[in-house]
């Protein structure tokens, strides 16, 4: 419930017309306060080129609801956009008010976003935590009679990519009672145990073999790439990733046949397994990898195998030197063209188990324009390639299921850019957990190679809660922490580690 009052004039804007809570929302009751108007509510370091943006500058936001657009400058150049992109996110902006000391965001898309609907769709992100203030999206129409000044003229000011001054809006508090119900669902992997059949003892590691079962439903939960002739529409996911799991039920059929001959011994067990939640950001596997279970010899794994054209990739080469020659040989007799990457570091179920230091391969037959759409459909999936891809990948199952000694791990640098971070001028070399959800801080996955936090001691498992100065309460705060700090210049940061905190110094290193 919303109480604005306005030049003495109150109002009880309604729910879902005028305004709407954002899904990650700290609930509570706000008594009224003042409200100042902060642009796009960007603070985007100089880069390059490019200069500084902040949309606050002198700006005193402290105890007050801040009112920003929604995306960014429409009428910028293409630098100036790429620049300012990824500190748009609204978690983001809502980060940085935060840090500014406003008591809680207003999110206005305006009338030159060109939306199919003003109020921002209540839908969760995977990972994201919840923020420490209110946050929600309000109508122009409210917007501008909050404002007291006329919303598109203001808007094309900022259009331009000027920065132009905030304000302090005269004569208006805002009250809010905000309570969001989150739902907790069970996600569930399917998993099956083909047993070694030498009589040989190993060192008990089994050779993991999987695929994701998810999709992504009607996109309701984000991540649809479809027009908006799609919306709503099922997403059927025959290439991501049924194609996958074609091929992973294949491949037990097979083998569970072929193991049991003689000329077909194997010395360790091979696991089957089915992920759940991958596109909620490998919440399945992330789950599995971190058990005691998940310590395994190798993993395979296939996520969209179904549109084969000149050659299957396998991704993931560099993580051991096995690879290549155990690729060769089952290659060889399927005529099966094959190119390989050694980037270990993927957007899919083979990354849990890389970080947890297992040898991963994972095969991909490439990118389409159907990808995360409705029309990713059964008809449009070659079926012959799905099942040569199955054959190759059976074979190096079942290769990797007789070695005595499980392939050896090595551990990889990070490429330069596949943080997804190339707007920051630093680097850190942090692995978040993006499968974390319950908004204390920033647990880690592990520490790239060389990087700055490995050389501080920060490891796998430990959560920042505080960095130069800030509090870190998700991976937004840390975002927009990171925009502050300097290369060669040391600060302190905050983790816990076993239940207890600890504060160690860190020392950015230049992003180029």
């Amino acid at each position: 419930r919303l109480s604005l009052h306005i030049r003495n004039a109150h109002e009880t804007p309604e729910l879902d017309r005028d305004w709407r809570p954002l899904a990650f929302s700290g609930s509570g009751t706000l008594q009224a306060a003042e409200v100042a108007f902060a642009g796009y509510g960007i603070v985007a370091p100089a880069a390059g080129d490019m200069a500084a943006y902040d949309s606050y500058g002198e700006l005193d936001v402290a105890g007050k609801w801040v009112v920003v657009f929604r995306y960014l400058p429409e009428d910028a150049g293409p630098e100036a956009r790429s620049h300012l992109l990824p500190y748009t996110d609204l978690q983001y902006k809502a980060a940085v008010a935060r840090r500014r000391g406003a008591a809680g965001l207003i999110v206005v898309s305006g009338p030159n976003s060109g939306v199919r609907e003003q109020l921002v769709e209540l839908s969760s992100e995977a990972g994201g935590g919840l923020a420490a203030i209110p946050a929600l999206s309000i109508g122009d129409a409210l917007a501008q009679r909050l404002l007291g000044k006329d919303l598109k003229r203001l808007q094309d000011e900022l259009d331009s990519g000027a920065v132009v001054a905030g304000f302090a809006v005269p004569g208006a508090t805002l009250g809010a009672d905000i309570d969001i119900a989150r739902e907790s669902r069970t996600g569930r992997n399917v998993l099956a145990r083909l047993k070694a059949t030498s009589p040989e003892a190993t060192d008990g590691l089994a050779v993991v073999l999987g695929a994701h079962y998810d999709h992504l439903g009607r996109g309701e939960a984000g991540g649809s790439l479809g027009g908006n002739e799609e919306r709503g529409k099922i997403h059927y996911g025959a290439d991501d990733n049924a194609s996958g799991v074609a091929g992973l039920l294949e491949i037990a059929r097979r083998l569970s046949t072929l193991c049991g001959c003689p000329a077909n011994r194997t010395t360790r067990d091979i696991l089957f397994a089915a992920w759940s939640g991958e596109e909620l950001g490998v919440l399945g596997s992330s789950h599995f990898a971190k058990r005691p279970e998940g310590a395994a010899a190798a993993y395979l794994n296939m996520d969209m195998i179904g549109r084969l054209k000149d050659r299957l990739y396998l991704q993931g080469t560099g993580s051991s030197p096995a690879w290549p020659g155990l690729i060769e040989s089952a290659a060889a007799p399927l005529g099966l063209a094959v190119a390989t990457s050694p980037d270990s570091y993927l957007p899919t179920d083979s990354t849990p188990f890389y970080l947890a230091g297992v040898p991963v391969l994972n095969a991909f037959t490439g990118a389409h324009t159907d990808y995360s759409s409705s029309r990713d459909t059964a008809d449009r999936v070659d079926h012959a390639g799905v099942a040569r891809i199955a054959d190759l990948m059976a074979r190096l199952t079942l290769a990797v299921a007789r070695l005595e000694q499980p392939p050896a791990y090595v551990r990889q640098e990070r490429p330069k850019g596949s943080l997804g971070r190339k707007h920051l001028r630093v680097y850190l070399g942090t692995i978040p957990d993006y499968t974390q959800s319950d908004g204390k801080g920033v647990r880690l996955s592990g520490t790239a190679k060389g990087g700055p936090v490995e050389a501080a001691g920060l490891k796998g498992g430990d959560v920042i809660v505080g960095m130069a100065g800030a509090d870190i309460a998700n991976i937004y705060d840390f975002v927009a922490a990171l925009g502050g700090l300097k290369a060669g210049q040391p600060v302190d940061i905050t983790v816990i580690r076993d239940d207890a905190e600890t504060t160690l110094t860190i020392t950015p290193a230049a992003r180029e």
